[in-house]
């Protein structure tokens, strides 16, 4: 906790709010997406979208466009979502993790790190950065890798202060983003080093090896987000004209992606074929 106070992220515009609707925008932004590139958008989001009730009644096709150059757009749709649940429930965000789980889109982790971060909820927050420092420094091992959820969670809620949950939560993730990075950690300035059992260890290397990820223009990840992208662009377009966007090897896949963007509700089809995002009136 000295370290934190001293070498901690505090500048973070989401850390200078207790907003619960301001929180959650910017832990949907973060996730699998790094600090430097959600800045700009988290900022430009609140401005358009200042309100959980702003979002939730804005068309869901401007929602989609805003979020690109984030990844993974399904997040904008569950973002949206999320909110539109809490204001047709009356519009007071939930404060307890349990119920915070039963809005769309909102998962173990968004759920422990709203309660957290936004109402000094007593919640063990374990996202990649803090399941990484406990996996050393408690558990001995180089990386989550190889470490089950269960224990990762188990040993977070074990180590929870009585006061000052959200700065320890912070402190934690803080040191595993700033020192006990996942490549090159900083053991010799770690303020934990003295009682850390990977250290203690001997700096054994990675029980499980790194799985080769795929070619990233060959996964359908690639060709769902070119699709969404186009229609950033233009209003409606065919399924040939999709054709045209995409690599052959996805030809054959084309009609599962479009399936599945339309049952997660990116994706709406006119009455004369064609596609278009949803919220928008072109035909």
């Amino acid at each position: 906790m000295r370290w934190y106070r001293a070498s901690g992220r505090h500048e973070l515009p989401w850390r200078l709010t207790r907003d619960p609707y301001a929180i959650l925008v910017s832990e949907v932004m973060l996730q699998q997406t790094p600090v430097e590139r959600v800045l700009p958008y988290y900022v430009a989001w609140l401005e358009r979208w200042p309100t959980n009730a702003s979002l939730a009644q804005a068309p869901t096709a401007e929602v989609i466009r805003a979020w690109g150059g984030l990844g993974y757009n399904r997040r904008a749709v569950g973002l949206q979502r999320a909110s539109a649940a809490i204001e047709l429930a009356g519009g007071a965000f939930p404060r307890e993790v349990n119920a915070l789980l039963s809005l769309p889109g909102v998962g173990p982790y968004t759920a422990s790190a709203i309660a957290s971060f936004a109402f000094e909820r007593r919640a063990a927050v374990a996202d990649t950065n803090i399941a990484r420092v406990l996996a050393r420094v408690v558990l001995g091992a180089a990386a989550q890798r190889g470490v089950s959820a269960f224990l990762v969670t188990a040993t977070a809620e074990c180590l929870l202060p009585v006061r000052n949950v959200r700065d320890h939560n912070l402190a934690l993730m803080d040191l595993g983003a700033l020192v006990c990075t996942a490549r090159r950690p900083a053991c010799g300035a770690c303020p934990v080093r003295s009682v850390c059992a990977w250290r203690a260890a001997g700096y054994p290397a990675a029980t499980v090896p790194a799985r080769p990820s795929p070619r990233f223009d060959g996964t359908a990840r690639f060709a769902r987000g070119r699709i969404i992208d186009a229609l950033r662009r233009l209003e409606t377009l065919s399924t040939e004209e999709f054709l045209e966007l995409l690599p052959e090897e996805h030809h054959a896949r084309l009609g599962a992606y479009l399936a599945s963007l339309e049952r997660e509700g990116m994706l709406v089809q006119t009455a004369n074929g064609r596609w278009r995002l949803p919220g928008t009136t072109a035909g």
